[in-house]
């Protein structure tokens, strides 16, 4: 078993046709992610709604992390998740989440290989708390961004999920993202980054029309060999 796996369900349970909703959120609640993410965003709820005090900073706090959250989800996505390896001092340095990304572009309908790996997970939410306690400087609002950041965090797990279940998408949006994500693998791996919405990518110009960009050869590998 890789740095990046946690048997959750089997990849025969996860492909299987005729996927409910129902059945995809049952599938999901039974991954380690999913219950760390749950778990996090709850307890940072309960906490906030403990101290009271509501003020404008706690609306402003949670209004930032909404509206960065397709930005920085597409700054990882460039910087981060496609990075390549690289050579420093004669030594190759190769990110986990490099690592685990590719081997997702060459076997998308690996279950364990849609989530965030096990070994980032949690370092990823205590870095939101720090983040937020620096920005905010104040308990109160810092704890409303953390549990809006760590809420935006399951919505991407959740979203990334079910995009490469068998699930048929029912409403308008979800089957844009569902349909770009599937280009975003199999016609060009550089455009169409955005995961829970497509705004970032339409800002930043990586969101073009299908037949506007060529396939890649290099969709599956991202253009490093195995």
């Amino acid at each position: 078993m890789t740095a990046f796996t946690r048997t959750a369900f089997t990849r025969t349970e996860f492909t299987r046709t005729g996927m409910s909703l129902r059945d995809a959120a049952g599938l999901f609640a039974r991954h380690r992610n999913a219950r760390v993410l749950a778990g996090s965003t709850a307890a940072a709820a309960v906490a906030r709604l403990a101290l009271g005090k509501w003020t404008k900073r706690d609306a402003a706090a949670a209004a930032v992390i909404v509206g960065a959250e397709p930005f920085v989800e597409w700054l990882i996505h460039v910087h981060v998740l496609h990075r390549r390896p690289r050579e420093v001092n004669g030594e190759t340095v190769d990110s986990l989440l490099a690592r685990s990304h590719r081997a997702h572009h060459r076997d998308p309908r690996d279950p364990e290989l849609v989530f965030i790996p096990r070994a980032t997970l949690v370092p990823a939410i205590a870095a939101l708390g720090v983040v937020n306690l620096t920005g905010a400087r104040a308990l109160r609002p810092a704890l409303t961004g953390f549990a809006t950041a760590v809420a935006s965090l399951t919505a991407y797990e959740w979203t990334h999920f079910l995009i490469h279940s068998p699930y048929r998408p029912k409403t308008a949006l979800y089957r844009t993202i569902r349909r770009t994500h599937q280009l975003h693998h199999f016609r060009n791996e550089n455009y169409w980054f955005g995961i829970v919405t497509p705004v970032s990518d339409k800002v930043l110009n990586t969101y073009p029309a299908k037949d506007e960009v060529p396939a890649s050869s290099t969709a599956k590998t991202l253009g490093v060999a195995v």
